[in-house]
């Protein structure tokens, strides 16, 4: 089986939600306005808001509402799968910085909120962490959506490729000067636990950071597919999924492995 996938590298004005919606929705719909259409578009982290913070209780999406609502028709409208980044989402209990996925008619098959916090942007001062894990089943293949920070905790990684996730989907705002970090760490990730690893990051600043782009696919053996550049680009590539299971069965890593002394 094969996954067209389209990544948009896009530069998110900071704490203006209209703004960025108005400019996502233009792009999807361009995009698949095209003969070429992919079967998936992923967005980057806190497309709507960026990290204005402060302003968290005027600006973030009330249950998710908004950005379910226009993901879903954008989705059901075109018939693709929509991995739309991730929303600062208010509930009563506090914001999260949720991903929602969308399958082809629209609705939502997967919800994951970052279970690791920032705490060099503050995150945890503004935001409550997720407690579900990531994991979702997107035109029958089993995958897992992960938020920028989230990718240095391997063992959290590798608790959802356990349970059989051949394709991590990462949305982020990665900072410009850890760009090194970001490529070398996504790299390890596809190695170490033999599947696609598709990330998405924004590109552009914010009055605090300058961000790094180079949104990515990587292939299981640790191969760029292709890789974008600092500036807005929609980056594509196509995923072989047999290659996950050629390569599992080549190097059978997960019937190697010893979770018991792991501990």
């Amino acid at each position: 089986m094969k996954l067209k996938v389209a990544l948009i590298q896009l530069d998110i004005v900071f704490g203006r939600p209209l703004e960025n919606i108005n400019s996502v929705t233009k792009k999807i719909k361009s995009i698949m306005s095209n003969e070429n259409t992919p079967d998936l578009i992923v967005l980057p982290e806190l497309w709507t808001t960026s990290y204005d913070l402060t302003r968290l209780d005027e600006i973030a999406d009330n249950e998710g509402k908004e950005t379910t609502e226009m993901m879903s028709q954008l989705a059901k409208e075109h018939h693709v799968n929509i991995i739309a980044g991730s929303i600062a989402k208010k509930s009563k209990q506090g914001v999260t910085n949720t991903m929602l996925t969308f399958n082809r008619e629209g609705g939502v098959i997967g919800d994951y909120s970052k279970l690791h916090l920032f705490q060099l942007m503050d995150e945890h001062h503004y935001l409550i962490p997720g407690k579900e894990m990531g994991l979702f089943e997107i035109d029958g293949v089993s995958a897992a959506g992960m938020i920028c920070y989230d990718i240095r905790f391997p063992e959290w990684i590798r608790s959802h490729t356990a349970k059989g996730a051949e394709i991590i989907f990462v949305v982020a705002q990665w900072p410009l000067p850890r760009l090194n970090h970001w490529k070398a760490l996504l790299i390890s990730r596809a190695i170490e636990n033999q599947c696609y690893v598709v990330a998405c990051n924004r590109s552009g600043s914010d009055p605090n950071n300058v961000f790094a782009g180079h949104s990515i696919i990587i292939d299981p053996w640790g191969e760029i597919i292709s890789e974008a550049d600092t500036e807005e680009i929609v980056l594509t590539g196509t995923l072989d999924l047999d290659q996950v299971k050629s390569v599992r069965k080549q190097i059978p890593i997960f019937q190697d492995r010893r979770p018991d002394f792991y501990k």
